[in-house]
């Protein structure tokens, strides 16, 4: 099979392309050139959001013919548009990775494809903000692959290569050791998808002929927030003490969930939003999700490999409490 990255150098884009070198699949990556890519892989160059950037894609030759697609952008939809007119008649099919966040909100416990999405949404448009813009790119890929446009609906992605720095950060707080602050419900629950199932899982459906959306993330129960600390805390071999407080307390505190506490959120609308969506159409697709203990230590033993310090999205903040807030929760 021959794969086409638009990106390919980093967390989700890098490992789809390790999947599929690791299948023998002919993979290119297309990408402005700012990170080393996979070894094994082709390269092309260039810079999507610039005027005729994507003139390596194009040509006659069999070099410039695809089976699959798989594009991770989350700028202008407009971007998505370009790539995809150019592709429609180079490769077969298109994998678009979209998110959660395209659903209306407040989205309900449960939810499925069919659900209510955000408005004002187009194809064509400049960047607006995530859900927007993610849903764009659905719509992109579509008006130009239609039935053929793979949309996957990915939930919080979590694993190696990550540069958003939700579970990195908790690696890192753990292993200083120490009280640490874990915010409760020991038991809540909690849906992710390493990135490795979300790479796993796409570029098969794409093979398979699959088109239209999945919501990809773990099935309900999968994990919960107590399981993903306490195996942080076996991973890094830390002298940590998990000292498990109560919600009310932390908002009170005004400490911001997801942002200050990366991955976590309180019960509630944003936890059904994040934590309760339906994924039953993935399953029967073949989704199949490791366990939590082996997303953290591998995300840890990838951590260490690379000094201890997590690459950061220049898009995104920094994420994480600060000592002195946690200390005064702790003291209180």
């Amino acid at each position: 099979m021959r794969l086409l990255i638009l990106g390919g150098t980093e967390f989700v884009g890098r490992a789809v392309a390790e999947a599929a070198l690791a299948r023998d699949w002919q993979v290119t990556v297309f990408h402005r050139g700012h990170h080393e890519p996979p070894a094994g892989v082709r390269v092309l160059h260039g810079d999507r959001t610039a005027p005729d950037g994507l003139a390596a894609l194009t040509g006659t030759a069999d070099a410039t013919r695809w089976d699959v697609v798989v594009d991770t952008w989350s700028g202008a939809p407009s971007a998505v548009l370009a790539a995809a007119r150019l592709l429609a008649g180079r490769a077969e099919r298109y994998a678009y990775v979209s998110s959660r966040s395209v659903y209306a909100y407040p989205t309900p416990a449960g939810l499925t494809e069919d659900g209510p999405l955000v408005d004002g949404a187009s194809a064509d448009a400049g960047q607006l903000d995530y859900a927007r813009d993610k849903r764009g790119g659905e719509l992109a890929a579509e008006a130009a692959f239609g039935d053929r446009a793979l949309l996957v609906r990915a939930g919080l992605i979590l694993g190696p290569w990550e540069n958003v720095g939700r579970l990195p950060w908790w690696l890192g707080r753990i292993a200083r050791g120490g009280p640490v602050l874990a915010p409760g419900p020991h038991d809540n629950p909690l849906q992710y998808i390493d990135v490795r199932d979300l790479a796993e899982w796409t570029i098969d459906a794409a093979a398979n002929g699959l088109g239209g959306a999945y919501n990809l993330v773990s099935p309900p129960g999968h994990s919960t927030m107590g399981e993903l600390l306490e195996a942080c805390v076996r991973a890094t071999g830390a002298q940590a003490e998990l000292r498990w407080t109560d919600p009310d307390t932390i908002l009170a505190a005004g400490v911001e969930p997801w942002t200050q506490l990366p991955i976590w959120l309180p019960r509630g609308e944003l936890h059904d939003m994040m934590h309760a969506g339906d994924v039953s159409k993935a399953l029967a697709a073949g989704l199949r999700c490791r366990p939590v203990e082996r997303t953290v230590s591998d995300t840890w033993a990838w951590l260490t490999s690379v000094g201890g310090e997590a690459p950061q999205r220049p898009d995104r903040p920094r994420l994480g409490l600060a000592p002195e807030a946690e200390a005064a929760l702790l003291s209180a």
